[in-house]
């Protein structure tokens, strides 16, 4: 399955960690435009607190770690879109590069009949997170393990990560505890 990530998603650290932790575990294929990258340095540097020097490394990870993610070309086909026009390069990425889905939380700025002639559907991070935990389980569950392991110079526990990724997805974050919590018994 190939996913376009907006910048909403990317924004919040804990679920972008999530979502990135799953595309490197071949989960499904995350991909971003460089236009997405910038608006998330943007607001990063604006409304995050981070610093614009740190904002900029983080482009560069992502880039580096994803070196096939970076839609490119796409551009011609905004004109032709009908989804909110602030997000047109959003749809116009997904199209470019035959997505099935975009990974948004401004779901009203993709409406359905806007996606339909394309075959790509808009979703929460919820409503992806909990498809990939129905095809993944197992994965997923290493994905927080691991994702609360990595966090050395701020220690977190897999409930603290899911309380944070359960910000913005917390059916995800219920039924991930609810299965640590039959794995342990």
């Amino acid at each position: 399955m190939v996913a376009v990530l907006d910048t909403c998603v990317l924004f919040p650290a804990a679920l972008r960690d999530t979502l990135l932790r799953a595309a490197e575990h071949r989960l499904y294929i995350g991909r971003w435009s460089e236009a997405i990258l910038e608006e998330l340095v943007r607001n990063l540097v604006a409304h995050g607190g981070v610093a614009p020097a740190r904002a900029e490394t983080l482009r560069t990870t992502i880039r580096g770690a994803f070196p096939n993610a970076l839609v490119a070309g796409y551009e011609h086909r905004i004109p032709e879109l009908t989804n909110h026009p602030g997000d047109r390069h959003v749809l116009a990425a997904a199209v470019h590069v035959g997505a099935q889905v975009i990974v948004t939380s401004n779901l009203r700025d993709f409406p359905q009949r806007a996606l339909a002639p394309y075959g790509i559907m808009a979703q929460s991070p919820d409503d992806f997170l909990c498809t990939l935990l129905d095809q993944f389980p197992v994965e997923m569950t290493m994905i927080i393990s691991r994702q609360a392991a990595d966090l050395k110079k701020m220690p977190k526990t897999q409930k603290d990560v899911l309380f944070t990724v359960g910000l913005l997805a917390p059916r995800f974050a219920r039924r991930m505890r609810h299965l640590a919590q039959g794995s342990s018994q």
